[in-house]
Parts: C-alpha cells; sequence; structure tokens
C-alpha cells in the first residue's frame, strides 16, 4: 500500500470544484426539489448517527463502514444543496409535522434514539447503532423510490437509484453485522 501513495494529493478546492461541476441540468418538479430537501435533512440527521459510531464502535468494520458513509454522504450533500442552489430553491426542509403528509411525512429517527444511543456503550452502542441505521437507511430507500417514480429531473432521478441500491447493500452489510 505504501507504494500507491506517491502520487500528489488533489488539494481540497479542487475536490470541492469538482463536485459543485456535477450539476443537474434540465427541467425539474416539485417532488425533485422535496426530495433534495428531505435527503438533505435525512443525510445530516444520519451523519450525527456515523459520526457516533466512528468515535463509539469497537469493532473495525463498523468504523469503516461508518467512515465510508460518512464521507459518501458528507459528498452526497454538497452535490444536493448545489442542485437545490442552481434550482434557487431553499436547501431546507419543513419540520413541521403535516408538512410532508401527502408523501408518507418525513422519516426521521427521534431526539429520544439519538439520545440513548449517545448513552448506549460497548456493544450495547453497535446493537442500538445498526437497529437505528438500519430504519434509517430503509427511510432513504423509501425516499429515493419516491423520487424514481415521481421525479423529471433525470440527475435527480439517477442519484436516487443509486441512493436505492447503495442503502440497500448498506442495510444487508448491517444485518449481517447484528447476526454476527
Amino acid at each position: 500500500m505504501g507504494a500507491c501513495g506517491t502520487a500528489p494529493a488533489t488539494p481540497a478546492n479542487q475536490v470541492t470544484e469538482a463536485k459543485a461541476a456535477v450539476q443537474a441540468e434540465g427541467a425539474h418538479n416539485e417532488t425533485d426539489v422535496m426530495y433534495l430537501q428531505m435527503m438533505v435533512a435525512h443525510h445530516e440527521q444520519g451523519l450525527e448517527m456515523v459520526r457516533l459510531a466512528e468515535k463509539n464502535a469497537k469493532r473495525a468494520e463498523l468504523r469503516t463502514l461508518a467512515q465510508a458513509v460518512d464521507a459518501t454522504q458528507s459528498d452526497e450533500v454538497t452535490m444536493m444543496t448545489g442542485w437545490l442552489k442552481q434550482w434557487n430553491a431553499p436547501t431546507t426542509v419543513d419540520h413541521a409535522p403535516n408538512a410532508h403528509a401527502d408523501h408518507g411525512g418525513l422519516p426521521a429517527t427521534g431526539p429520544e434514539e439519538i439520545a440513548a444511543l449517545k448513552k448506549a456503550k460497548g456493544a450495547e452502542f453497535e446493537r442500538t447503532f445498526l437497529n437505528l441505521f438500519v430504519a434509517h437507511q430503509h427511510n432513504a430507500v423509501e425516499m429515493a423510490h419516491l423520487e424514481t417514480k415521481q421525479g423529471s429531473n433525470a440527475e435527480a432521478k439517477a442519484f436516487a437509484e443509486r441512493v436505492r441500491a447503495s442503502r440497500a447493500d448498506q442495510i444487508q452489510q448491517m444485518l449481517q453485522l447484528l447476526n454476527s
């Protein structure tokens, strides 16, 4: 592995510029906007959970999974907020309880579950995290399904399909970790 690191590192500003260059051109509809707004909020909550797992998980494979999710979802938040700005749409979602009733509500892990996760230690932490995060990623799959059916922007729909596939794979990986 040591020989693989001989290429110069990419400066952080070039990485940010590359992420910003991904555009969601073409027409978009309310579903596309709502999906991205909901996913930004969903990702932010997921990032809070995986960052706890990065620090508190004992198993290396769980820390590695959390680090991978952190990197991926951080990049995705940058991309999604960029698309929303490109469309002159708010980058935040309305958290009012009835604001999303027409499409099943805003999926979220409640503050009680996050508080319990923060207090959990050792094997209890890992079990709690995995159970919460399986449900969390299942919600991402459900939201992606809505976008692929009702969205109109080709890039947003393709992103939703990638989310659906990757989160389904993560769920399977986490179920295996729960059973080991």
